[in-house]
């Protein structure tokens, strides 16, 4: 008799849970359609909207455990919501479109979220020239460039049209997203079109979107935190579906540790040289405005060129390995106050591809982001369309003119090939009747050096590549780390 009623209760029990929805967690919904035109939405943080942790409040940028998320989603991304396929396009927030704090710092956390990502995927550019045989790497390049029209205050007007590499506005200017979107919708081609953006952006975009085609799709009511991924699936027929995929991520609070491969201390890829310059021996003025007790660490952005001049604005994934890196590299070599970087936003002509040169502000990024620094963007010169002279007075005027960098210590990621012409111009500006030194060239296959730029309080000058990170670019895995 024990039995029989043990036998019912459990049948009852095992009814009850399954009505209530007791029998466990829901099943994930499935991955994406390759037929139908897709429209991804991944919702970044910022000061407003955020996970508990995620962000840092005094620099509106991610902390460990933020990036950390970032890094895991990339993952649950491509596997759960686009079955391990290829992304189509991937495109970003405007950092500059959205200053944070009284400091007013740009929004990199869009950018960072969705990098991991990107460098999950291939993408084909030309091997050498634009007409030559093609060349798949992994990386995949972000749209993240200024529409045409207004740019934020501050920020140099582009002198490159956005051509396909335009990104998301926070403020939308003008309707500039939705017409972004409405564009890819109006193309009806079938795909992954993937956006990253905080979700004041993400909620009045899926709003407009929804009302602007006559979706009636029932879309969140509020914000959900990072883990919610928002899906519009558009049929052929025209027909749309809203998906809400949640990752459940759960990120440790600590720096990511790289997987499996190890890096391998290096010596210097650089011919060695130092250069010293005191007001008043040799000819040298010391410059009216010059700035004092500051020191500038100049470093190239990571691998980006696998091959001949494949190049898409992005690192390649080896260059992921070296920017995650990057903070255990440099520790206890340089001891930064502040970072900043080439505004990513800025579209530019990069080997045979026009694009959005995001490479150099992510290999940064997680320097930033261990050591809870500052970052900012260099945004108010034009950095693709000037000639080298024009630009590397513009450089040099910036970081080392006009007191506003005085008595700080920065991390600079740039360009190679113009930080010897923007070094240059600030030795030239000692020497008004020439006759000064000048400084060696970039070379071509070196990603590991750091040359040092230290001003004194006297206006004195001193430039040295003593400082490399011990990377070597050999070491480094064609494939991108996986989390």
């Amino acid at each position: 008799m024990k039995k029989v009623t043990l036998l019912v209760f459990v049948l009852w029990l095992s009814f009850i849970l399954a009505a209530c929805g007791g029998g466990g967690p829901p099943a994930a919904p499935a991955s994406l359609s390759t037929g139908n035109l897709n429209l991804i939405f991944v919702v970044s943080e910022d000061v407003a909207f955020n996970a508990s942790g995620d962000i840092d409040p005094h620099t509106a940028n991610l902390t460990n455990q933020g990036l950390q998320r970032s890094l895991m989603m990339g993952t649950f991304l491509k596997q759960q919501v686009l079955g391990k396929q290829n992304v189509t396009k991937i495109y970003a927030l405007e950092p500059m479109t959205h200053l944070q704090t009284t400091h007013n710092y740009p929004d990199m956390t869009a950018l960072v979220t969705i990098q991991q990502f990107a460098l999950l995927n291939q993408f084909t550019l030309p091997f050498d020239m634009a007409s030559g045989p093609l060349y798949t790497d992994n990386s995949f390049p972000i749209s993240v460039s200024y529409a045409p029209g207004p740019v934020p205050r501050g920020v140099a007007i582009p002198l490159i049209p956005s051509i396909g590499c335009q990104g998301l506005d926070f403020n939308d200017q003008g309707g500039d997203n939705e017409a972004l979107l409405d564009s890819i919708i109006k193309a009806k081609v079938a795909g992954f079109y993937v956006f990253s953006a905080p979700w004041e952006t993400v909620s009045g975009l899926l709003a407009n979107i929804n009302n602007l085609n006559g979706y009636n799709l029932a879309l969140p009511a509020s914000y959900k935190g990072p883990n919610h991924i928002y899906a519009i699936s558009i049929a052929p027929s025209g027909s749309a579906s809203l998906t809400t995929y949640n990752s459940n991520l759960n990120p440790p609070s600590t720096y990511p540790a790289l997987p499996s491969a190890a890096l391998v201390s290096s010596g210097p890829v650089q011919t060695p040289f130092s250069i010293t310059v005191t007001g008043g021996t040799g000819g040298a003025v010391i410059p009216a405005g010059i700035n004092t007790n500051e020191t500038i660490y100049l470093i190239r952005h990571a691998e980006a060129h696998p091959q001949g001049i494949w190049d898409d604005g992005n690192n390649v994934a080896a260059g992921q390995w070296r920017a995650l890196a990057l903070p255990n590299a440099l520790r206890g070599k340089i001891s930064p106050n502040l970072v900043y970087s080439i505004d990513p936003a800025q579209a530019g002509i990069i080997g045979t591809f026009i694009g959005s040169y995001v490479r150099p502000s992510l290999t940064v990024a997680p320097y930033a982001i261990a050591n809870n620094l500052p970052y900012y963007l260099a945004a108010n010169f034009e950095i693709f369309s000037q000639n080298p002279p024009k630009l590397a007075s513009y450089a040099s005027a910036f970081f080392f003119n006009g007191g506003q960098l005085s008595n700080q210590k920065v991390l600079v990621a740039w360009e190679h090939e113009h930080i010897p012409t923007t070094i240059n111009a600030l030795l030239s500006s000692y020497f008004p009747n020439g006759g000064g030194p000048t400084a060696p060239d970039w070379p071509g296959d070196d990603y590991d050096t750091v040359w040092t730029v230290t001003i004194d309080a006297s206006g004195n000058l001193t430039v040295d590549n003593a400082i490399y990170q011990g990377i070597q670019s050999s070491t480094l895995p064609a494939t991108c780390p996986q989390f």
